[in-house]
Order: C-alpha cells, then sequence, then structure tokens
C-alpha cells in the first residue's frame, strides 16, 4: 500500500439535473435573458432553441468525454446600441449532467460572429467542454444557462437563465458508460505445503461471493484430480474445509464458484506436493549399498517494496494537467515450486485536499513494467497501460507454467489529471497493492 500526494486538485459538483421525458437531440425551452444594466433594455423573454452532443455515446468509467452545447435561436438581442462588429461575441455556458452522474459541465465558445445590427438578435454560438466518467450507467445532459459576452465597444454581459427548475430541463443527449473490468480477486491458501497420500489438508479459500458453494479440488498440471470437497462461503466470502489428498498425481489445490474452474470465478493454484512413505519391507537394500533422498521443500508467495510514500509533480493553478510520478518499485518473489502463476492488482482511492474538495480516482493512470530476474523460470507480464482508478487494474502478472517461480521487479509510471481551476492544496489517495 502507497500513499500518493499531487499538488493542487478538486471537481466539477453542481446541482442535478433530472432526465425528464424529451427525445434526445434539438430541443426548446423558455429563456428570460437579461441585457447589461448599461444598455438600458428590458430583459427578453422566449424560446431558447439548443442541441446538445458528445463525441463519445458509450465510454467506460475514467474516459474524457468532450460535450457540445449549440444555441440555435436566443432571445437575446444585441446590446450594444450600434452595429455589433464581427468577431466581438464570446458565449460560456453550463450542460447539466443527471442519472448515473450528476454535476454540470461548463462549456466556453470562441470569439466568432458576422457582424449583428443594432437591437437585432444575437447569433447562434457553439460552446464546448469536457468532463470524465465517473460512473457505469445511463448520464443524461440537458442545456443549462448560458452567457453572451460582447467586447466591443465595451465589455457587456447578457445573461440567459431558463425559466424552469433546472430538474425540468429538457434532455438533448445520453450516454451510457461500462464499468472498467473488476480483477479476480479469489485466493486459496493451505495450511501445509505436502504430505503423505490420504493426509488432510486446511484450505482457506478467500474472496468468493457469500452463501455460495465453492469447491476444493487438487489438480495436476491443468487437469482436476480426483480429491475434492465442497464448502459455502461466510458473509466475508471465505471458505474453510479439510480436503483429504489421496492421489499422488495431485502437485497443488484450486478452489472455484460454480460447476468448473474458470478464470474469472475460480482461484490460482496453491502448490502441493504428496510425499510417499516407503514401506519397511521395500526400505531394505543390499549389503554395501545406500539409498539416499533429498526434498526439496516449496517456500511462499511474497513481495516487498521500496518506500511507502509517492510524491507527483505539482500542476499550476488554473492550467490543470497532468502531475507525473512513479511507484516505489515492487520486488516479487515466488519460491512456492508449482505450476501457479500470479497476478499483482493495485487500487487507488479518490484523492482528498482542502476542505473535503475530491479528485476522482480514475484521473490517475499507469504505464507498468516488469522484469525476471536471471535464471527465474517463467517470464513476467506487465499490466496494460490506463486507468488505475477504485475499481483496480493488473500491474502485473506471471502464467500457470511448469515449472513457475523466480523473482520479479515491477516498477510503473503515474499520471493523475488535475482538472482545470483546482484548488491549491496537497491531495492525498491511498494506492494499495494486492498479490495472489
Amino acid at each position: 500500500m502507497a500513499v500518493l500526494a499531487a499538488t493542487a486538485g478538486g471537481a466539477l459538483s453542481a446541482p442535478a439535473a433530472a432526465e425528464g421525458d424529451t427525445p434526445v437531440g434539438q430541443v426548446e425551452f423558455p429563456t428570460h435573458c437579461l441585457p447589461p444594466q448599461e444598455a438600458g433594455l428590458p430583459p427578453a423573454d422566449g424560446p431558447t432553441t439548443a442541441r446538445i452532443t458528445v463525441d463519445n455515446p458509450a465510454p467506460q468509467v475514467g474516459d474524457t468525454v468532450t460535450v457540445t452545447y449549440q444555441v440555435a435561436r436566443t432571445p437575446a438581442v444585441n446590446p450594444v446600441g450600434a452595429e455589433l462588429p464581427a468577431d466581438a461575441l464570446t458565449p460560456a455556458g453550463r450542460v447539466l449532467l443527471s442519472g448515473a452522474q450528476s454535476g454540470e459541465v461548463t462549456v466556453v465558445g470562441a470569439q466568432r460572429n458576422d457582424p449583428v445590427p443594432a437591437g437585432a438578435a444575437l447569433p447562434a454560438v457553439t460552446m464546448t467542454g469536457t468532463f470524465t466518467v465517473t460512473a457505469p450507467g445511463q448520464t443524461s445532459l440537458a442545456p443549462g444557462g448560458y452567457t453572451l459576452h460582447t467586447s466591443q465597444p465595451l465589455g457587456l454581459d447578457t445573461v440567459c437563465t431558463p425559466a424552469a427548475e433546472p430538474s425540468a430541463a429538457p434532455v438533448s443527449a445520453r450516454l451510457t458508460a461500462s464499468a472498467l473490468p473488476t480483477a479476480n480477486l479469489r485466493s486459496v491458501f493451505l495450511g501445509a505445503p505436502s504430505g503423505k497420500p490420504g493426509a488432510k489438508v486446511a484450505v482457506t479459500a478467500a474472496g468468493f461471493t457469500p452463501g455460495s458453494a465453492v469447491t476444493l479440488a487438487g489438480r495436476a498440471g491443468a487437469a482436476e484430480t480426483a480429491d475434492r470437497v465442497t464448502a459455502t462461503a461466510d458473509a466475508w466470502g471465505v471458505a474453510v474445509a479439510e480436503l483429504p489428498v489421496k492421489d499422488k498425481a495431485t502437485t497443488a489445490v484450486v478452489a472455484y464458484e460454480g460447476a468448473a474452474w474458470s478464470a474469472r470465478q475460480g482461484s490460482g493454484p496453491a502448490a502441493y506436493a504428496v510425499v510417499d512413505v516407503v514401506p519397511a519391507a521395500a526400505a531394505a537394500v543390499p549389503t554395501a549399498t545406500q539409498r539416499v533422498t533429498a526434498t526439496v521443500e516449496p517456500g511462499g508467495l511474497a513481495m516487498t517494496q521500496t518506500g511507502e510514500d509517492i510524491t507527483l509533480g505539482a500542476v499550476p493553478y488554473g492550467d490543470g494537467g497532468a502531475a507525473p510520478g512513479r511507484i516505489g518499485t515492487v520486488t516479487v518473489t515466488d519460491a512456492r515450486g508449482g505450476p501457479a502463476g500470479w497476478s499483482l492488482i493495485g487500487k487507488v482511492t479518490d484523492f482528498t485536499g482542502p476542505g473535503g474538495v475530491r479528485i476522482p480516482g480514475a484521473s490517475l493512470s499507469w504505464t507498468p513494467v516488469c522484469a525476471a530476474a536471471p535464471g527465474s523460470a517463467t517470464a513476467c507480464t506487465a499490466g496494460s497501460a490506463g486507468v488505475v482508478g477504485p475499481e483496480g487494474a493488473v500491474l502485473a502478472s506471471t502464467p500457470d507454467a511448469a515449472p513457475a517461480g523466480g523473482t520479479f521487479t515491477v516498477d510503473a509510471a503515474v499520471t493523475l489529471q488535475v482538472p482545470r481551476y483546482t484548488a491549491p492544496g496537497a491531495y492525498t489517495a491511498v494506492l494499495t497493492l494486492t498479490l495472489s
């Protein structure tokens, strides 16, 4: 487990907007536009015609989505009392999120327009912004208020707000986010690494569905042996039983839910050796000969890390951007002597800063690397580059193989994407690494 800290931080938050019954696409809603006091004009009330689109309607949690807010018609009029020059109008607005993810997205547009006669309606504008997907499921996007800023000959703001409550805002776009694949954290532990034929070994299986039937079975390579018992997982997902190991071919023990072992519902094998006892009659040997027996005893699976603190680079206030860093190097030692591989999984909490402001854990990504020491029996595979997040991602692994084992060095460069205009301060999260 490691603690990560970054300088700067923050998150978007705003009242949620209800999804409503309006179909997605172009929508119309009543608007109250308040011209700048300097213009001496009365408020303008009328419909706003708008459309919201997203660049990715089916993202994964952790993806960045670009939102476009187009105002095709507005009741707001030219406030300057004369012709508004070309390229003097700058729009900014809000897009309301509801459903699986709530909040709001700030959108802005370029300073681009044709000349507008005095008293004429202001032209159509287009605004864009981005947000990070933090929850799986359907999220609705509805238009919120917008401001039309004119910079010539004076800096004037016309503020347009929906006449209805935010919860009644018409839905103009929807997206459906999928969750990141979850890691299989099921594992099995043995009370002893070896025993004579028929000996009972204490087996503890963890990480299973509470209340499920868990099969504990012997394995010889990729095939199961005749050794098998069934136990029920308790409220914490732990199943405990004694497995009589009678089959001399058994070299490992696995645990799984369902009718057969699978990578999604089963644990990796725990090495076990059946040590046969030579009968007394067979021990007699001719005079002047000796029987020499050597036993190689299996060890365990362990890891160490260099340091528990990770300090990410600072980002300037207002700009946001990437805060880079590197995890403390992890050394994995596999001395079990069986055919089982291993996986090293990482999970990260949200980053918490001043006043409880948070940066989602899904904003942290990494690029893992893994190397096997000379003489290791198997190769090490680095996990995929991408989001770490609270759901977890694979940092490194080795496959099931015969023989398996060795010493492996695991490292990763990490990057935290800090949103723009994040409140200054230190933001801290916890990165947990689990080896199984």
